[in-house]
């Protein structure tokens, strides 16, 4: 470990930065991205790239249906739905189905 500390303590000040470029280095450096940190990500770029957005979000929702042995048809419609009403400009209640379906059942 370096003197900034781990690999995820790396990312996470990253992400607290909102800047791209240093989320992807440091993200490069992990094994894998937490889904809930994914999440964060997915917002960050409907905010600063959002020719990037969609296809971040059928990304985080595939990784959900692959990661949650018990994800159900009406689980994948609310992300879906969530996702789409967040690039719509309302992440409040977007966020709210997201975060729920990420912490599981």
């Amino acid at each position: 470990m370096t003197s900034q500390g781990s690999a995820y303590a790396r990312f996470r000040r990253a992400l607290a930065t909102g800047n791209l470029t240093l989320i992807r280095a440091a993200a490069a450096e992990l094994p894998q991205v937490r889904l809930d940190d994914a999440l964060e990500v997915c917002v960050l770029l409907r905010d600063r790239e959002p020719q990037r957005y969609e296809a971040a979000a059928v990304r985080w929702i595939a990784r959900f249906c692959v990661e949650r042995v018990d994800v159900s048809l009406e689980d994948v419609h609310h992300a879906t739905r969530a996702f789409a009403l967040m690039r719509r400009g309302e992440p409040e209640e977007a966020l709210t189905v997201l975060q729920a379906l990420c912490a599981g059942p």
